[in-house]
């Protein structure tokens, strides 16, 4: 896991590539899910999932709210938790904010990502520093937050997450990551990384020409 925090969501990316364990169009999510906390180091934990709605009347359940504090704080290992909206307004529903993260990550969670928005980030980062979030933007009200089911699986626009799933994000975007193959993964990123680095030292040397550049790609 450690190992994996220091490699770019991008080079994961191509490194799960050459191990054939999905097709290259799979495993990663579309640009409508915004890294919100750019500056930060890659993300890495497992997924934790929930749907909820925040944008209709009705009474809200403690119960289910602990419940979800309840399985953060079981689980191994670092844990993103993961939001789908399913309520009728996508564009108004909020599901954290400063408290939620700060007791999230007092109970090993790592992340949020969301298919709905999020508020208070300045209060996410004095409370729970480092504390990444995935989510298209900003809502100013929590709304009427109710958590319906937990640990379920779940699709934010249109990437398909399942309980347990490995998720690595950053400023370039979200991916999963094959949970059997992570250790292959990370031999792949150094194969990118060095055959990439070459690549884009070649393009700054003086004696650079296209001929000599397809060569480095064989």
């Amino acid at each position: 896991m450690e190992a994996l925090r220091r490699v770019d969501s991008a080079t994961v990316a191509n490194a799960v590539e050459p191990l054939g364990v999905r097709d290259r169009i799979d495993g990663y999510a579309p640009m409508q899910l915004k890294c919100q906390f750019p500056d930060l180091a890659p993300m890495v934990g497992y997924a934790i999932t929930v749907t909820a709605k925040s944008t209709e009347p009705g009474p809200r359940d403690r119960k289910k709210m602990f419940e979800v504090f309840d399985t953060i704080a079981a689980a191994d290992g670092p844990v993103v938790v993961v939001y789908q909206n399913v309520g009728v307004d996508v564009s108004r529903s909020c599901f954290v904010g400063d408290n939620m993260c700060s007791v999230f990550g007092r109970l090993g969670a790592v992340g949020v990502v969301t298919d709905g928005g999020f508020r208070d980030p300045v209060g996410i980062q004095k409370y729970a520093p480092g504390f990444q979030i995935f989510s298209p933007g900003l809502v100013v009200s929590h709304g009427n937050l109710i958590s319906i089911d937990i640990n379920i699986p779940v699709s934010i626009f249109g990437l398909d997450i399942e309980p347990g799933d490995l998720l690595h994000g950053d400023v370039n975007g979200l991916v999963k990551v094959p949970v059997n193959v992570a250790d292959a993964v990370l031999d792949e990123a150094k194969k990118v990384t060095e055959s990439e680095g070459a690549r884009l030292d070649y393009t700054q040397r003086d004696d650079f020409t296209l001929e000599g550049l397809k060569q480095l790609y064989k």
